[in-house]
């Protein structure tokens, strides 16, 4: 087998961890890059906390992120099928396997004897292993055990001495001696394998070539190892991704904000912009390169370039690339990606008109530079489609309270009634003009023009807000402060 076979193997038993997003997306990369196989399989085997809305929401993520799998559920192949769940009358053949060439062993003893045991491990200050108490029964007394105790489970037989070691990628050679792996279950009670077993069988039938996932599954490698050792199967590559961390290093976690891909695309981020941020906390192209495409990633992935250390989380560093890809991305995809934004703010309606989504378009095109996510839009543009926009009190009561505001305002109107020509060379003109025969700077006249427009005293330009919102809108506005502050 010389061709590159890697898989992602999520359970369906809560929504896509960044974690495991970026452990997909590192095993996509490497399979592009080496014209391999990328190959999708469902760990489904705990039945129970299973459940087909997350395993929507695995392909979704995945689909919109665009790491799309060759062989899988909805794609098919010849080493199917894809779900654990659907394979274990396989498992159990091979476990059957084990069993009559002596490489495993039916286990009757109880929780209550194997409690007793670590229990007395923990009073001795060691780690309990299993004491291998039935490994050595004959015939007659596994029948004997079988009629007194209606379940048992399958263990394997682990060499109790010597050392199994990992050649990792990433991490080098780790050694694991034999005699704290004891001999372990495969089989459980109710018929269904257990992970390692579950995990090493699918290795070995579906012929996958590397193994690259996190780091927590470094304890689980030498089991699977040892089985696959025992089936006769090649033994894949393996290469233990460091875990990413929270800012202050502890696990990532809700309380450091969104750690699912739903999360991140609920609150407007684009796909090109997650997936090059989980790139460089695994694996960036170039050092010091911060922005680059899945073809530039893929075009110089390695594992050997794979930090050996914990990523670090940083929020701000992905707002900024999403800022970037924001301001990138083609116009007309950018406001079909905000509209569901907008629409949750009804600021437009649930059936976009085609006067709704142009306007949108110049909203966007001058707003885009100051927003990080789509989540922002509608907040910072709110002004652009409801006079009940949320308004900055304080920048009101500071900027359109001090005593040359409405005369001022009151000049602004009357030069932008008697414009004709509505275009922004000439709203800049006025400005100057003013500012001029006023002898006074042409933020006297911008500042207020600007809150008495938006509620705000950031935000797009002054000429660019005025020229969106038309010159009838921006002259109703502006007579509206103009009125408001000579009632008083």
């Amino acid at each position: 087998m010389n061709s590159v076979r890697v898989r992602f193997a999520p359970s369906p038993t809560g929504e896509l961890h960044v974690g495991g997003a970026r452990t997909a997306l590192l095993n996509w990369l490497f399979a592009k890059s080496k014209g391999g196989t990328f190959l999708l399989r469902i760990d489904d085997t705990d039945q129970e906390r299973s459940q087909g809305e997350y395993l929507e929401g695995i392909f979704g993520s995945l689909e919109w992120m665009g790491l799309d799998w060759d062989e899988g559920p909805q794609k098919g192949g010849k080493y199917g099928p894809y779900f654990q769940s659907q394979r274990l009358g396989l498992y159990r053949e091979y476990v059957q396997k084990l069993l009559d060439e002596g490489k495993a062993y039916r286990c009757f003893c109880t929780e209550e004897e194997l409690e007793a045991g670590r229990k007395e491990a923990r009073q001795k200050g060691i780690p309990f292993v299993y004491p291998g108490k039935c490994r050595d029964l004959s015939q007659e007394e596994l029948s004997e055990m079988g009629q007194e105790r209606e379940t048992s489970v399958v263990r394997f037989s682990s060499p109790g001495e010597g050392s199994t070691v990992i050649k990792d990628e990433i991490k080098g050679e780790i050694s694991f001696e034999n005699r704290y792996l004891g001999d372990f279950i495969i089989l459980k009670s109710n018929g269904v394998p257990t992970y390692n077993f579950a995990t090493a069988v699918d290795e070995l039938t579906m012929e996958i070539s590397h193994v690259i996932r996190a780091e927590e599954h470094l304890s689980n490698t030498p089991l699977q190892l040892l089985i696959i050792q025992a089936l006769e199967g090649r033994i894949p590559s393996y290469a233990h991704v460091p875990m990413i961390l929270a800012p202050d290093r502890s696990k990532l976690s809700k309380r450091h904000g969104a750690t699912s891909v739903e999360e991140f695309k609920d609150q407007g981020y684009l796909p090109e912009a997650l997936v090059n941020y989980l790139t460089l906390l695994g694996c960036p192209p170039v050092e010091e390169q911060e922005i680059f495409t899945s073809q530039e990633a893929m075009d110089s992935f390695s594992l050997s370039k794979i930090g050996k250390t914990p990523a670090v989380y940083d929020t701000d560093k992905l707002g900024w690339i999403n800022g970037h890809y924001i301001r990138e991305k083609d116009l007309e995809q950018l406001a079909d990606l905000s509209i569901p934004f907008f629409q949750d703010k009804g600021l437009i309606s649930p059936q976009v008109t085609d006067h709704e989504k142009e306007k949108l378009k110049q909203v966007i095109s001058v707003s885009r530079d100051r927003v990080r996510t789509l989540q922002e839009l509608p907040e910072l543009c709110a002004f652009f489609f409801t006079d009940n926009y949320p308004a900055d009190q304080e920048t009101e009561e500071k900027v359109l309270n001090k005593e040359d505001v409405v005369p001022n305002l009151q000049k602004l109107v009357q030069e932008l009634k008697g414009l004709d020509d509505y275009q922004g060379e000439h709203i800049q003109s006025i400005f100057k003009k003013l500012s001029k025969e006023n002898q006074v700077s042409p933020a006297r006249f911008i500042k207020p023009a600007r809150v008495a427009l938006s509620g705000k005293a950031s935000g797009p330009e002054l000429v660019d807000i005025m020229l969106v919102l038309g010159k009838e809108k921006t002259l109703e506005r502006l007579y509206r402060v103009v009125n408001a502050k000579n009632k008083f």
